[in-house]
């Protein structure tokens, strides 16, 4: 019926595989749990290793990166259906796997995303812009997600039919985080792939550090570049992203030298906020778009 599919990447998986566990035992419905680890330090292969060994886990010795790992899943899942989980997820639902076999067995659409939320307590200062973002750009309700099915899909928490991921499999040629989930949403949409987004979130359950979280933006935005570069329905696609189509409008307009004069100015202000515990969303917006620019340049040089 339904297999299960964690990556894992330097993560205690505990929590997750607990609350698994126990909603597995009542369901009646055939469901297999397989966690890949992504070459995780020794510190959290000796954390995890002993609860994974209950289900089909595998580690690998080098790491793979986001997109390839999930396409590696297809090897192992002897079910129709993936459940895909990120290893950060936290489940505070009893029925949250028989939400998804309900849905799997009465819903046409052979994508079906759940949606993330964020703890409602406010974090301290080192982690208000990963929380602060999630809180107001991931932690949207399905009634929102629906508005825009294809550029709301996330790959934390979804099931898909195995027959889609042999036809439209994540791109392995983004080995950085960030976008695989933007570039999967947009193939699903040009082969007119349904999604059903329903509401059966999971909890993020690491809030990052933000310099962690700016470096992993840096990197989503260097996978954009490369996705705009090598596409063929260019014009699609930066439609699809808002970030790529602001770019490209303000190069119409001949005013990228006026993002790139002022880059370094906002490099400094944003970070200076950051320190200060002051995070603007707006700012932080400026940031990725000079950030791209000076990607989109350097491509050109």
């Amino acid at each position: 019926m339904l297999s299960i599919c964690i990556p894992i990447y330097n993560f205690d998986v505990s929590n997750l595989l607990l609350s698994l566990s126990k909603e597995i035992e009542n369901i009646k419905e055939e469901i297999e749990v397989i966690l890949i680890d992504d070459c995780s330090s020794s510190k959290f292969i000796a954390i995890n290793k002993e609860i994974c060994s209950s289900f089909n886990y595998i580690e690998l010795s080098n790491n793979i990166g986001r997109a390839r790992i999930r396409n590696l899943f297809l090897e192992y899942a002897k079910f129709d259906y993936l459940l895909f989980l990120d290893c950060d997820s936290l489940i505070k639902r009893s029925n949250f796997l028989a939400t998804y076999i309900s849905q799997i067995k009465s819903n046409q659409a052979l994508v079906i995303c759940g949606g993330r939320v964020y703890d409602e307590i406010k974090p301290s200062k080192e982690q208000l812009l990963s929380w602060k973002y999630g809180i107001q750009k991931e932690s949207q309700p399905d009634e929102v997600r629906k508005l825009s099915p294809y550029d709301s899909f996330m790959t934390n928490n979804f099931v898909v039919a195995k027959s889609i991921l042999v036809q439209i499999p994540f791109d392995e040629s983004l080995a950085k985080y960030g976008h695989e989930d933007t570039l999967f949403g947009f193939y699903l949409n040009q082969n007119s792939v349904s999604i059903a987004h329903v509401d059966n979130p999971i909890l993020n359950g690491d809030i990052e550090k933000n310099n962690v979280f700016l470096e992993k933006t840096k990197h989503a935005i260097d996978n954009l570049a490369l996705i705009t570069e090598k596409i063929e329905d260019k014009e699609m696609f930066i439609q699809s992203v808002k970030l790529l189509s602001y770019y490209f409008h303000l190069k119409r307009k001949y005013a990228l030298g006026i993002v790139l004069f002022f880059a370094p100015l906002i490099d400094s202000f944003f970070k200076l906020f950051l320190k200060l515990g002051l995070v603007n969303l707006t700012l932080f917006n400026y940031y990725k778009l000079s950030y791209l620019a000076k990607v989109m340049k350097q491509k050109k040089s």
